[in-house]
């Protein structure tokens, strides 16, 4: 049995599955409704029932005032009967609160020879609600941060993934790579930044990364997946070796479930061992190659500067709005770069 919740005033529906969450509900079938704990004590999801009833399976939430009449946690409520809803949906970076939070270091694993992926668990009571290529920032106790593309999707959000490039010279690059350990403690700030999936298009989507600047794509991709976007999805990675890339099962696993996704990795430099038989150069020049007129797509970049802006020049040549052109390289102070622009 299922029953229907209609949100107001957006007009969005969508069915709630026995004994589901509205908001477990609602993700799982792209309304983002907001939300904080997913516990069901902050009180940030509450909204107003206009009509029906539901029920709490672990009793009243700690966050519910029971003396406001009309209130429900769509956190930890489940629907009874069909719903009307009065609540705020998230359609914009503004819409989304931005915490302060202590994050613990779950677990850390080498993607790469240079690149480490870190996963971090905020505390029970919290959870960061974001837009899918948005960032963070880890505060280091010298007051100075470091900004890092999140690259999980935003339903994929019971741990925080990052992608953490070894920098020469850099203190906390450093510190991940031979000192860090499970358990440790973070102090993170996020979610910032205006580089996120547009859902309101109908256009493909061409996205370029250059190395770990594939962080937030994968945020991306598996957000529209998850979403059962239907829109062409091109995805070109560049490189410089072989050995650069990572993660390419789950890409490949991709290739083969999505039709309308596809991926061109891109090689500058390389080696004979790689032997390489795909595209080489820059990975502007790639994009270029497959896509002469760049007027009908929109296109998300996120790596290096210098590869922002070379293929920013190179892009609006072919034709490409810079409406249409969204890129996270401009989003950061000189010395707060993203994973993706190689943060020290």
């Amino acid at each position: 049995m299922s029953f229907k919740v209609q949100i107001r005033p957006s007009g969005h529906s969508f069915e709630a599955g026995a004994g589901e969450s509205v908001l477990a509900a609602a993700l799982r079938q792209g309304v983002v409704l907001p939300y904080g704990c997913r516990a069901g004590a902050c009180g940030t999801c509450k909204a107003a029932l206009l009509s029906g009833r539901v029920h709490y399976p672990d009793g009243l939430p700690s966050g519910l005032d029971d003396t406001v009449a009309g209130e429900i946690l769509v956190c930890q409520a489940v629907p009874v009967t069909d719903l009307v809803l009065e609540a705020r949906e998230i359609q914009l970076p503004g819409d989304i609160e931005i915490k302060n939070l202590p994050a613990k270091v779950a677990d850390l694993s080498p993607l790469t020879h240079d690149i480490m992926r870190l996963r971090l668990k905020l505390p029970p009571s919290e959870r960061l609600q974001f837009l899918a290529g948005q960032y963070l920032e880890i505060l280091l106790k010298d007051g100075r941060r470091r900004g890092f593309s999140i690259a999980n999707a935003p339903h994929d959000d019971a741990f925080i993934e990052l992608h953490i490039r070894l920098v020469p010279g850099g203190h906390f690059t450093h510190y991940v790579f031979t000192e860090m350990r499970p358990k440790a403690m973070l102090r993170i700030e996020g979610p910032l930044g205006t580089y996120y999936l547009r859902e309101d298009s109908a256009r493909p989507v061409i996205l370029v990364g250059g190395g770990t600047g594939f962080a937030p794509l994968k945020g991306m991709l598996e957000h529209a997946f998850h979403r059962g976007i239907d829109r062409p999805l091109h995805l070109f990675w560049g490189v410089r070796g072989r050995r650069d890339l990572y993660l390419q099962e789950r890409i490949a696993e991709w290739c083969a479930r999505y039709p309308n996704f596809h991926y061109t990795p891109v090689l500058s430099e390389p080696a004979p061992e790689d032997r390489w038989g795909g595209e080489t150069g820059l990975v502007s020049e790639a994009v270029a190659r497959h896509y002469p007129e760049l007027r009908g797509h929109e296109l998300y970049m996120s790596g290096p500067p210098a590869m922002i802006d070379a293929a920013r020049v190179r892009f609006l040549a072919l034709g490409l709005p810079a409406a249409q052109m969204f890129s996270d390289a401009f989003e950061f102070a000189a010395d707060i770069r993203s994973a993706a622009t190689g943060s020290a």
